[in-house]
């Protein structure tokens, strides 16, 4: 996690008077990162988790929201409309995922990033150090939805991906405006001319 967690602050570390949306704080290993760097450049953060996570850290530098995140009506009286930053590492399931994305990013200024947690499936991969089916399928199921997401929405916002650990989507805000709905991406992977290669592994066919 520390390695994840440099990667984030060396993404925004330069933001003076930085305001941060972190979406899940669990053991608030990312909060109280986020905090040093709001202490280091008068910046402001503001958490949000169905747990009660309030006793995590002391800081006058730190709004705790005990909610769900896609309590819009709830969490919106508390955050600004230019975030610099959103951090969303809460419920790991696609359709959350991207229903609290659509949202927040409306809050997110122009230039602003927005990284979500978990879109890498390979350390959960079958004989992979950590091998575990459901993470490896949710891991990639939400990897494929962010896919759909930007495919609708290349002029909006940038995108990348870290994949150590358990990955990162980095998404960097281009245009204001509203997002464009998501669409399944139309795949010939399992078209007849790719079955057939597979089956007599034979040269492509044209």
């Amino acid at each position: 996690m520390k390695n994840k967690l440099d990667y984030i602050i060396k993404k925004i570390q330069h933001i003076e008077k930085i305001q941060i949306l972190e979406l899940g704080v669990r053991h608030g290993l990312s909060t109280k990162k986020f905090i040093e760097l709001c202490d280091s450049n008068d910046g402001f953060l503001t958490s949000v988790d169905i747990k009660d996570c309030s006793d995590v850290i002391k800081s006058d530098r730190w709004k705790f929201i005990h909610t769900s995140d896609d309590n819009f009506k709830k969490v919106d009286k508390f955050i600004t409309k230019h975030l610099d930053f959103i951090f969303i590492d809460s419920l790991h399931e696609p359709n959350h995922v991207e229903k609290v994305f659509y949202h927040y990013y409306n809050f997110l200024k122009k230039g602003g990033i927005c990284i979500i947690d978990d879109i890498s499936w390979l350390p959960y991969s079958k004989n992979q150090e950590r091998d575990k089916e459901f993470s490896e399928y949710i891991n990639r199921s939400t990897f494929k939805k962010i896919l759909e997401i930007f495919n609708q929405n290349k002029k909006n916002f940038d995108l990348e991906f870290y994949f150590r650990d358990s990955g990162y989507a980095i998404i960097t805000k281009n245009e204001e405006g509203l997002l464009n709905k998501s669409k399944k991406i139309k795949s010939r992977e399992f078209g007849i001319k790719n079955l057939l290669r597979k089956i007599y592994k034979r040269k492509p066919i044209n």
